[in-house]
């Protein structure tokens, strides 16, 4: 009997690379390639990794290099590095890790095949070519996808934020043609995925290239597919959130009431050294517009702490806008310099301590905010769509609410994947918990 091959699919960074992973793993198992867990047990290992951050950047290094030992005793292991560091290393990975068979950037994903095919023939090669992707868009469909899937929208940036290194190893914008997204939900629907989440850099400046729909229209197709019961879409940069996009977040019965709308700081100046394209008070006008309209929603956001010449007063302005917009949820990082961008060439830099300190003081003040924002929740009913039982606690399910919040409840397995009503009885730090109501019956898939 023939012993399939296998592959470890490693993933670091955003939700656009555990996307991309997906598809990497569909390509593979064309080929041939069953995944498993460990990079022991593995005749290919692939990372697909994440620049935005050094720390993220340094863990590839750090990861590739421990698996020269395994090269050593194994030599017909492949191991390719794809994604972002990826393509900002370029064939710099090859000369600087030997043992590395092949290298491909964000645009070359659908060419992973051919690396393989060619690496094990013994051809070291990088492919980090920007541009559009040597080939149309593959959309594969696990067979059983789960209950919540994603789907790209569009990649790449336009803006350019100071700090920020993915306009140059993501490329510009560039959007996927509205019925190929179309035909990409459908199909994960048909294969019983109920929620499915829209990613993109900017998901807010999408422009369907065959026909000029924007974002909202876009929400409204996909909106219309039947059997899907949730749409969540992320990311949003405030500069671009259109009152047509909050129209239809306040119209579309399957969007979710969740919004991640980083604002980075609560300073103008140090806004304008990010090259945001908006101030505070634009930033709140638009909060303010949304909770008008969509009263429910829970608001997430980025802040980066210790950005080149932030005084004590731009991170009090940070903390101040905490206070303000009261923030559900919270991502929060210390700045680090990343190669290409503005703001690595700024004077000012501050020191590490600094950083560190502001952002555990950043990171209390979001733990306060963030508790009293889900006591707030206790005696509400919430529509919960069950994900299956709870990391911990015996006989209790977990679940999502339509805001996006972690909810678990005393229930049995076959209420997984269904859509129930709870009566929230109390807010914790970082979840719900509550209590199943009786119902004429829950909705299953």
């Amino acid at each position: 009997m023939e012993t399939k091959k296998k592959v470890c699919l490693r993933t670091f960074g955003c939700q656009m690379n555990a996307y991309d992973s997906k598809r990497m793993a569909g390509m593979l198992a064309e080929m041939g390639y069953a995944q498993v867990a460990e990079p022991e047990a593995a005749d290919l290992i692939v990372l697909n990794t994440c620049s935005v951050r050094r720390l993220a950047e340094e863990k590839v290094y750090s990861y590739v290099g421990e698996l020269k030992r395994l090269k050593r005793e194994k030599p017909w292991l492949l191991i390719g590095v794809g994604g972002c560091v990826a393509q900002q290393e370029g064939d710099k990975l090859l000369r600087r890790l030997p043992h590395l068979d092949f290298v491909f950037g964000p645009d070359a994903l659908n060419r992973l095949p051919e690396l393989v095919t060619q690496a094990a023939k013994g051809k070291r090669q990088a492919l980090t070519k920007l541009g559009p992707p040597s080939a149309p868009a593959q959309i594969i469909v696990p067979a059983e996808p789960g209950l919540r899937a994603m789907v790209t929208v569009m990649t790449g940036c336009d803006n350019f934020c100071s700090y920020c290194v993915v306009p140059y190893v993501r490329g510009r914008e560039r959007s996927r043609p509205a019925g190929e997204v179309l035909e990409e939900v459908a199909a994960l629907v048909a294969a019983g995925a109920r929620e499915i989440t829209l990613l993109g850099q900017n998901v807010n400046s999408y422009r369907d290239p065959d026909g000029g729909l924007d974002f909202a229209g876009l929400l409204g197709r996909v909106n219309d597919v039947p059997e899907l019961w949730r749409i969540r879409f992320t990311t949003s940069h405030p500069k671009d959130l259109s009152p047509s996009l909050i129209e239809a977040m306040a119209g579309l019965e399957k969007v979710m009431e969740q919004m991640h709308l980083p604002a980075q700081s609560g300073s103008n100046r140090m806004l304008k050294a990010m090259n945001r394209g908006y101030t505070r008070e634009r930033y709140l006008e638009q909060v303010n517009l949304l909770r008008q309209k969509v009263p429910s929603v829970a608001l997430g956001s980025d802040i980066i702490v210790g950005f080149p010449g932030e005084t004590r007063q731009d991170f009090e302005e940070s903390l101040s806008l905490l206070r303000e917009v009261r923030y559900d949820f919270l991502y929060s990082f210390k700045y680090s310099d990343r190669p290409f961008t503005k703001a690595g060439r700024l004077e000012n830099q501050l020191e590490e301590e600094v950083k560190s300190e502001r952002l555990v003081e950043l990171q209390a003040l979001q733990r306060e905010i963030g508790l009293a924002e889900h006591q707030a929740q206790a005696g509400k009913l919430e529509e919960v769509l069950v994900e299956g039982p709870a990391r911990h606690g015996e006989g209790l399910m977990s679940g999502r609410t339509r805001a996006g919040r972690v909810v678990n409840f005393p229930g049995t397995p076959e209420l997984a994947e269904s859509l129930v009503m709870v009566r929230i009885t109390e807010g914790r730090e970082n979840s719900l918990a509550g209590e199943l109501l009786p119902a004429p019956g829950a909705i299953s898939a």
